[in-house]
């Protein structure tokens, strides 16, 4: 079962603010600066919190994991001023 996530961060260092995004567009879509939605399974989002425990210097950086629950019964309710928003949608991956 897919959760919906909010991912937001706040890193000291900027290379390892680079390569945590990077990690990031692996995972979900970028929504702005240091905030991503992510629809994971619980391996995949497993698998995202041992690369940032990993990555992060855990007494100056900070990452916050909002779950909003399962996918299929999420309906945010999203205020969104200027550029419009979108949910993450269920795509098929062709690898």
């Amino acid at each position: 079962m897919e959760h919906l996530y909010v991912i937001t961060y706040d890193i000291a260092d900027d290379k390892r603010w680079r390569r945590i995004f990077r990690i990031m567009k692996g995972y979900g879509e970028w929504l702005q600066l240091s905030v991503f939605q992510c629809r994971l399974n619980r391996l995949r989002m497993v698998q995202l919190q041992s690369e940032l425990h990993e990555t992060i210097h855990h007494k100056e950086d900070h990452v916050l994991i909002l779950d909003l629950g399962p996918v299929d019964g999420v309906k945010p309710h999203v205020t969104s001023l200027g550029k419009a928003f979108e949910a993450v949608k269920r795509e098929a991956l062709i690898f």
